[in-house]
This record gives structure tokens, C-alpha cells and sequence, in this order.
């Protein structure tokens, strides 16, 4: 075994090492969210009065939820923001208000919110100008909670789904745990294959190289991580810090306010969501590498060295070791490889088969990911929802 043989392999078992952690981690958080859902279903039954329930051998506290928000920045989402709607409407318990903010659609994004306000009274739009100076969804986000009067702040993607038990779920999570801000990555809605060969890329970089139980019970804040997709605030402490407002111009303002918030000695975590949060997030190729190549720098600090760094030992560490190394250790890596596609997918509910068929085909995608988010950076344009976000 050459030295760099050792490297790449100490490199490649050290995320096979996070990956089983993050498996085991996210099996028993989801275990505690189960146990929620059964206190409230007890609490239904008039079976559950004490100040808490014992279920399962775990200790679950009989929490009565405080007011919240579900905050909704939108622009051009008439395909799926009556998806979204039509989920809250199932909520076991139902947020004081939902706000959407119509960040000048060009379709009909605003009518269907007003034909909803028929059936959800709590429901509200509000619309204004991009200053100068904001990103688009930052902006939503900030003028959604200058408005919102809820404890917690929850904000949503429009194309994210939500079963009628994720409230009970996570926002008695966010309170028992003493969680500033709590963030989930969803369950990913993968109807194609464009999507099964580019939406996974995320999560295995996300559940290969971040420890999540470090992002909830470790000060450091280069163990941060928040999607933007789902996130839930303490409000006094998103109006003391003013997170968005910060990060006005940030195109991956959900890392770094995650980091912020550390700094700021603030309490986060950061899960694999469940099925009661799901997000169909990009069903055309291109779109996904568009999307992704936003904010796949951020992920490694962002850096394009060590991003691009990453993209080709992933991508070429079997082969070094089969050529260099010989046999054993070109196996050994390929196992590796393997049994962590395995972890990610469990942890993130995804098919086990699906990326193990496609691991390949992810590989190439990612690597295109990388080399589009390095063009647009040295061309400085990256054109989102019709503007350059550069």
C-alpha cells in the first residue's frame, strides 16, 4: 500500500463512519417523533393526563403546543403551492395563521392562494418590492416574519408536502430539545429518473461528511448545517438575531444562518426528515443541476478547491486503489462505496436499490454539478426564477 493508497482510504472510511452514525442517529429521533404522535393520540382518548407519558421505554413530555406560524415565500409556484395548501388544511394541529408571500409571480401563483382563503380563514398574502440588495427569498422570508405573530416561525418551500402529523412531530420536538432553530432535509418525492440520478447527490454529501448529532449537541460551527426548505424558529430569537436580514445577499442563506445562529450560541439541530415531509424538488436534469450548482460550494465551507477536490477523489478513489494498491484495497473501497450509499439511503428514506442502480450515473452528475457552479462563478451569473443571483 502506497501512503496516498492509506489516505484515501482512512478518508473513505471516516465517511463510512458518518454515514452509520447518521443512520443510527436518525433511526432514533425518528423513533422520539413517533412517540409524539402516540401522546397526542392519547391525549385524544382523554388516556393522558399526567405531566408525562411513558411509551416504549422512553419518557416523552405531554407538551400543549404554543402559537406558530407557517410562513410561505412563493414566486411562480401555481404547480405546486395548492399541494402545499391543501396539506395544512389536514394538520391535527393547526398553525394560528399561514402567510404567503408573493414575490411577483408571473402565473397564477396568487389566485389559487386567494381561492383558499375561502377554506382557510387563518390564511393571508402579502406581496411587495425587491429592494436593492436582497435575494429574492430572503427578502420573503424577512417580510413574511416582520408580519407573522406566532411563537415559532416555521418557513416552507412551496413544493415541500406535509402529512397532518408533522406538526405534532416537530414543533414538540423543537420545544422538548430547547431548539432555536430546527431544519429538516425531506424525504424526497424521485418520480423519474432525472430525479433519481440528481436529487440523492445532496443527501450523500450531507449524510457522508456531517455528523448531525454534532449539529445538535456540539458548539462548533463548522458542524452546522439548515435547508432552507424547512425552517422552524423560536421567534424571539429569530427577531433578536434577524437572521435573514443578515444574510440578505447570501444564495445559501440556510447554511449560514445555521452557522450564525451557533455562533450566536443559539441551540440547532438538523434531521433527515420522515414521509410527513416530502419534497419533489426537480423532475428535469437540467434543472437540478442548475439548482444544485447554487450552493454545492457551500457545502465544503464555499470553497471550489476543496469542492472540486472532493468530486474527483469520490469519483476516482476505487480506481486509484485497483490500479496502485492492488485488489484487496480496490475491493475494500468498493465495499466502502457500497455500504454507504446503504446508510444514506435508510437515513434518508430513499430507495437502497434506486442508488445503488444509479451510483454511477449520480457520480457524473455531480461531477457536472461542480464544474457548472464553477463556470457560473467565474462568469458571475447564475440565473434563478428569472434573475441573476449573482
Amino acid at each position: 500500500m502506497t501512503i496516498f493508497g492509506w489516505i484515501l482510504l482512512f478518508f473513505l472510511t471516516i465517511r463510512l463512519i458518518v454515514s452509520f452514525v447518521n443512520f443510527i442517529w436518525t433511526y432514533l429521533v425518528r423513533k422520539e417523533l413517533n412517540n409524539y404522535c402516540t401522546v397526542k393520540k392519547n391525549q385524544a382518548d382523554n388516556e393522558c393526563s399526567s405531566d408525562c407519558v411513558t411509551i416504549t421505554g422512553d419518557s416523552v413530555p405531554n407538551i400543549s403546543l404554543p402559537s406558530w406560524s407557517i410562513l410561505i415565500p412563493a414566486r411562480n409556484e401555481e404547480n405546486s403551492i395548492g399541494n402545499l395548501l391543501e396539506d395544512i388544511l389536514t394538520l391535527k394541529d393547526r398553525p394560528c395563521e399561514v402567510i404567503v408571500y408573493d414575490d411577483k409571480s408571473t402565473d397564477r401563483t396568487r389566485e389559487i392562494v386567494l381561492e383558499f382563503q375561502k377554506r382557510l380563514p387563518e390564511l393571508r398574502l402579502i406581496e411587495g418590492e425587491l429592494p436593492k440588495g436582497w435575494l429574492g427569498k430572503n427578502n420573503g422570508c424577512h417580510s413574511l416574519a416582520s408580519v407573522a405573530k406566532g411563537q415559532y416561525l416555521l418557513f416552507l418551500d412551496a413544493d415541500v408536502r406535509i402529512d397532518s402529523d408533522m406538526a405534532t412531530k416537530y414543533l414538540n420536538y423543537a420545544i422538548s430539545n430547547k431548539i432555536s432553530l430546527l431544519s429538516i432535509f425531506p424525504a424526497q418525492i424521485l418520480e423519474n429518473r432525472a430525479g433519481k440520478i440528481s436529487t440523492p447527490i445532496m443527501n450523500w454529501i450531507l449524510l457522508s461528511l456531517l455528523p448531525l448529532p454534532l449539529v445538535k449537541n456540539c458548539s462548533w460551527s463548522s458542524f452546522s448545517a439548515a435547508n432552507g426548505q424547512f425552517m422552524l424558529f423560536k421567534t424571539d430569537d429569530y427577531n433578536l438575531l434577524n437572521p435573514h436580514e443578515k444574510f440578505k445577499m447570501s444564495r445559501a442563506e440556510d447554511i449560514e444562518i445555521s452557522r450564525y445562529f451557533k455562533n450566536e450560541r443559539k441551540h440547532i439541530a438538523t434531521l433527515a426528515g420522515d414521509k410527513s415531509i416530502r419534497c419533489n424538488m426537480y423532475n428535469q436534469l437540467n434543472d437540478a443541476i442548475n439548482g444544485f450548482s447554487k450552493n454545492v460550494f457551500y457545502f465544503f465551507g464555499n470553497s471550489p478547491f476543496l469542492t472540486i477536490i472532493f468530486a474527483i477523489l469520490t469519483t476516482l478513489t476505487p480506481l486509484w486503489l485497483f490500479v496502485f494498491n492492488g485488489v484487496t484495497p480496490g475491493l475494500v473501497s468498493v465495499a466502502a462505496v457500497l455500504l454507504m450509499r446503504i446508510f444514506v439511503s435508510l437515513a434518508s428514506k430513499q430507495s437502497v436499490g434506486d442508488n445503488l442502480k444509479f451510483l454511477f450515473h449520480q457520480q457524473v452528475v455531480f461531477m457536472r454539478i461542480v464544474a457548472k457552479a464553477a463556470v457560473n462563478r467565474k462568469k458571475r451569473v447564475e440565473i434563478w426564477k428569472g434573475r441573476n443571483i449573482y
